[in-house]
């Protein structure tokens, strides 16, 4: 009787089909009009707020084969330019080793072997070089309670992902750390 009463209100009708031992179908006819000027406008604004992050260069530290492939799959669809490391000290040592600036992002997985990504990410804010505490470190994680979230963001890590991975999320956090302008 609710819904009767709001479908009566906004001009439409509702039909009811009951058969005894197959159940009920109730059918909703609203008449609506559509503005297709807005649903123009909502398209191109969506499209503006699509970063690319194509050429991106990008840390990934995943111990997990499959999860590796499937991030490394995601990522290098979208032009991304990939460096991988299996664990937190292989991270810690390929971002030490290489030339200020190299990378743009760091995806790092939580849960590894020889060195956990809190660990790792620690030790890379710790490291004496000017992009160790700028350059942006995001989390992946199929742990996203509050305290997980919490134990990344205290080691240094700015964004924390569930798995398994959204690129719209990804696409969206860079933009907001790095500051990628261009648009797809």
């Amino acid at each position: 009787s609710i819904v009767k009463k709001l479908v009566e209100k906004m001009n439409g009708e509702i039909d009811v089909v009951s058969e005894e031992g197959k159940g009920t179908t109730f059918t909703i006819n609203l008449p609506l009009k559509i503005n297709p000027d807005a649903v123009e406008e909502e398209t191109s604004e969506k499209e503006e707020q699509e970063l690319s992050i194509a050429g991106l260069h990008i840390l990934l530290v995943e111990d997990n084969e499959l999860n590796m492939e499937i991030a490394e799959f995601l990522l290098e669809d979208e032009g991304a330019v990939l460096t991988k490391a299996w664990n937190g000290q292989e991270a810690v040592d390929i971002f030490k080793n290489s030339p200020n600036g190299t990378f743009d992002v760091i995806l790092m997985d939580i849960m590894m072997p020889v060195m956990d990504g809190l660990e790792a990410a620690r030790r890379i804010r710790s490291l004496k070089r000017e992009d160790a505490k700028t350059v942006p470190i995001f989390a992946m994680s199929a742990n996203t309670f509050i305290d997980d979230i919490a134990k990344s963001r205290e080691a240094g890590m700015d964004e924390h992902f569930t798995k398994p991975l959204d690129i719209e999320v990804i696409r969206e956090a860079i933009g907001r750390y790095c500051g990628r302008g261009r648009v797809f």
